[in-house]
């Protein structure tokens, strides 16, 4: 990627600067060296590309499915293409590590096409009036699915190719317009995902892609009358107030999380350790699933302990050109928050096992154990290295403490007593429950979704593609 470029922006049908010529630096969350410049778009600019996106879709709409997958696929051939240089982008403007980064493009390329072949096995149906009783049978009622129209696509900084790539294909492969925007922090590696969609073909003029800053043009955008449908992913105060600025539009909120990993007596205690780091400490944390909390019984605990001490502190540290597992958090603000979390956590009592060490965003990964309910760490997400272990003396004292929560995203179960696990998950007000794994997101073909805090409507790709379209009914009386 050439140093300080100043990329163009996808408005108005054509890559443009902004009118203003006004620009957002974007800096290195590691290194914070100017990797380079987008547009910030002002509203007056993006109300005028908005309409020229709107009136693109009815055409888009009646172009066949064929021909829709054919482009959907080329940008998954060109996306694959060209992994090694976004995946070196996503690297310096997120600090995630090189290999993750690369996997997170060839990744977005398989949900790409995944998202096609569902989508052509989308139908709809044929009703007859006389299976309701009363009903005529020369009333058939034939159901097909249409597309929302316009759909605002809003990307978090943390997976910035996939997470948006996961809203933009369903909303394009079933009809529909878009507007992406892209979190500022992850900016480029969005324009570039887009330029790989227009190089694949896709008429220009169907996406807005509104590069600025949230505080000039989020409200705007999420309460534009062009807009039919929202699909979000960041945090959960976010979600909660596009939620109350947007009226009678579908949305779909991917929010945060403090997704328990919950060890009981019997567990297999060196995989649940093993499960465990790698769900707490990915990416630095800084994920909705990643583990945030570890609920284990008390009889275990101090053996589950050590086997989880002795594998963070093996976890590479460093920068993510360096291919470490924890690297610097994406801003001053959020390690900040993080240190907080610790030092509270301190302050009240906690042993601090292993970190508690800072280097300007960097936090290295930090274990707390005899973390109590009346500790902040307990219960807020940290979006960072740090996971507290909280000492149980039941499974119903775990799931009390798990569905206090005010998020409900994930939890993990670890028990060879599958059964019992079972029951545990149907108690557990959360929207996926692991046996025996790390919470995760994948596969993507798995319906994705979280309760209370953590979200609303439904993911998955299946999911993805209904949450875009709606029925549509003709009613042939014969």
């Amino acid at each position: 990627m050439t140093t300080h470029q100043a990329f163009k922006t996808l408005i108005h049908g054509e890559w443009n600067e902004s009118q203003s010529k006004a620009t957002i630096e974007i800096n290195s969350p590691h290194k914070n060296d100017l990797i380079g410049s987008v547009p910030s778009l002002s509203q007056e600019e993006l109300n005028d590309s908005i309409e020229k996106t709107v009136a693109a879709q009815d055409q888009w709409a009646q172009t066949s499915l064929q021909e829709r997958a054919e482009i959907l696929n080329k940008w998954a051939d060109i996306l694959e293409e060209r992994q090694e240089d976004i995946g070196e982008t996503i690297m310096q403007e997120v600090a995630k590590k090189k290999s993750s980064a690369v996997s997170e493009v060839s990744r977005t390329a398989d949900y790409i096409r995944h998202t096609v072949e569902d989508a052509l096995r989308i139908h709809g149906e044929v009703m007859r009036g006389d299976s309701f009783k009363g009903g005529s049978p020369s009333k058939i009622g034939m159901v097909e699915k249409e597309p929302l129209g316009t759909i605002l696509a809003i990307g978090p900084f943390n997976y910035p190719v996939n997470l948006s790539a996961s809203k933009v294909a369903p909303a394009l492969m079933m009809g529909n317009s878009v507007i992406f925007k892209p979190a500022t922090q992850g900016a480029i590696s969005g324009i570039k995902m887009i330029e790989a969609l227009i190089d694949a073909g896709l008429p220009k003029s169907l996406v807005t892609l509104a590069t600025g800053r949230g505080s000039v043009i989020g409200d705007y955008l999420v309460q534009h009358p062009g807009v039919d449908m929202i699909t979000f992913t960041g945090g959960t105060g976010t979600g909660r107030h596009i939620a109350q600025l947007s009226t009678m539009v579908p949305l779909v909120l991917e929010l945060g999380g403090k997704d328990p990993a919950i060890v009981l007596n019997d567990a297999d205690l060196d995989k649940a350790a093993e499960e465990i780091v790698a769900g707490a400490y990915s990416y630095s944390g800084q994920r909705c699933t990643a583990i945030k909390r570890v609920l284990v019984q008390d009889e275990v605990a101090d053996q589950l302990v050590e086997r989880i001490t002795n594998k963070v502190k093996s976890l590479k540290v460093g920068m993510p050109e360096d291919n470490a597992v924890i690297t610097p958090l994406i801003n001053t603000k959020s390690a900040d928050f993080v240190q907080s979390l610790i030092d509270d956590a301190k302050n009240q009592g906690a042993s601090v096992l292993v970190g508690d060490k800072r280097e300007d965003n960097l936090i290295y990964p930090t274990l707390l154990d005899h973390v109590t309910s009346d500790m902040k760490v307990a219960w807020e997400e940290p979006f960072g290295p740090v996971l507290p272990i909280i000492r149980i003396s039941n499974e119903n004292e775990a799931i009390e403490l798990s569905n206090q929560s005010d998020y409900g995203l994930q939890a993990s179960v670890f028990t060879k007593d599958t059964e019992n696990a079972m029951k545990i998950a149907d108690k557990l007000k959360v929207g996926s429950v692991q046996i025996n794994a790390k919470t995760e997101r994948g596969p993507d073909h798995f319906p994705f979704l979280g309760v209370k805090g953590s979200g609303l409507g439904v993911q998955g790709i299946r999911n993805s593609l209904l949450s875009v379209v709606r029925d549509k009914v003709k009613i042939l009386n014969m």
